[in-house]
């Protein structure tokens, strides 16, 4: 009996998972999660024109989505300013990332990041043999001169950056984003992550001409326009950029339900206004939920909230999981300091309630665990 023949770039690699998701946990713990908060999902929901929209075109189901998206791309380069050409669709910005690498990234190339941030943009980078060089936050933010200069050093083909971050919540102004743009190595490509892009303060994204070949900017529906389970996201690039994807991309990978309720998402910027608000007002909740727990929640440009636990990562570990055995799934920052924090999505008031509750008892407990560990002989 034979085995596949896997490349050895395939058997060199570990099998991994950059987010383990919450039904799998829930499944490995035997019991459903009272809030869900750790996949920076909306719960505020879609459109309700997105949901009709969807329900309307899964009777059409039966036939392959559009493979040029062309609808969609229609309706996002007037929303974007741009030509449809300067677009490419595909299922979520992690697909998008996987077809970019695919596209640049061979065996050996370098490529630069910061450690700790997006670990889905690493996988599919090992996926494709390329290797990855690291700089640290500065302070609770990606570092742009710091990657600048590390991508000099190594001759990064591309170097990644998101703005808003993950999984700190910080900003850079955009203003600080095209200096950045303009101070690239010669042949390094800037991967621009601005998933959360619509959550943050005006002025956050950078003006990029569209036919600059320097930047690509990834965006997706899965986050302030609350369509996670739809798996649709778009890039802004140059056109050359854009026609390459075409030589590598799944061209139906993104379905017709998820094309619909996107475009309905979009023509409803009503709604996308109204999330903005409940945003803004869990963000300060959860504030206010740290502060009456002697913790400082970091400003967030974001969906989310991370809270700085006052401590090291060995404590917010247990923090994390006295949230966890209680019900309440979040998640935290992976890479030292950062990992002193725990990082909550933004929910509905009784989410936030169940917070609210469940925060100071995992608290008390980990502190617990740390006095009980200093005693130990």
């Amino acid at each position: 009996m034979t085995t596949p023949r896997y490349t050895p770039l395939v058997q060199s690699l570990p099998a991994t998972v950059p987010f383990v998701g919450p039904e799998v946990q829930e499944r490995a713990r035997g019991a459903a999660f009272r809030a869900r908060l750790g996949a920076n999902e909306s719960v505020f929901g879609p459109s309700p024109r997105a949901v009709e929209a969807m329900a309307a075109a899964a009777a059409d189901v039966w036939m392959y989505g559009d493979s040029a998206s062309h609808d969609l791309k229609a309706a996002l380069a007037a929303h974007c300013g741009v030509t449809p050409a300067h677009l490419v669709v595909g299922e979520g910005i992690d697909g998008l990332l996987g077809d970019l690498v695919r596209l640049v990234v061979g065996p050996g190339d370098a490529v630069v990041t910061s450690d700790g941030a997006y670990p889905t943009f690493n996988y599919h980078v090992a996926g494709h043999g390329g290797v990855l060089h690291k700089v640290p936050y500065l302070g609770d933010h990606e570092d742009p001169a710091a990657l600048l200069a590390l991508a000099r050093r190594v001759g990064a083909k591309l170097v990644y950056l998101a703005n808003p971050d993950n999984p700190m919540g910080s900003h850079h102004p955009g203003a600080g984003i095209e200096r950045m743009i303009e101070a690239l190595p010669e042949g390094t490509l800037l991967v621009l992550d601005e998933a959360y892009i619509e959550f943050a303060p005006q002025g956050t994204a950078p003006r990029v001409d569209a036919d600059d070949p320097r930047v690509i900017r990834m965006r997706t529906f899965s986050k302030a326009y609350g369509l996670a389970g739809a798996r649709v996201g778009y890039a802004l690039a140059a056109p050359g950029l854009v026609s390459a994807f075409d030589k590598v991309r799944n061209h139906f990978g993104v379905t017709r339900l998820a094309q619909a309720g996107a475009l309905a998402a979009l023509a409803d910027q009503d709604w996308l206004r109204a999330v903005q608000g409940r945003a803004a007002a869990a963000r300060e909740r959860l504030r206010e939920i740290a502060l009456q727990n002697g913790l400082r929640a970091l400003p967030s440009a974001t969906n989310f909230v991370t809270i700085d636990c006052g401590r090291d990562g060995g404590f917010a570990r247990a923090v994390l999981a006295g949230m966890l055995a209680r019900g309440v799934f979040i998640r935290m920052p992976f890479v030292a300091p950062q990992d002193r924090c725990i990082r909550i999505a933004l929910g509905e008031e009784a989410a936030l309630d169940l917070v609210a509750e469940v925060l100071p008892q995992a608290l008390a407990e980990a502190r617990q665990v740390g006095v009980n560990a200093e005693e130990a002989p």
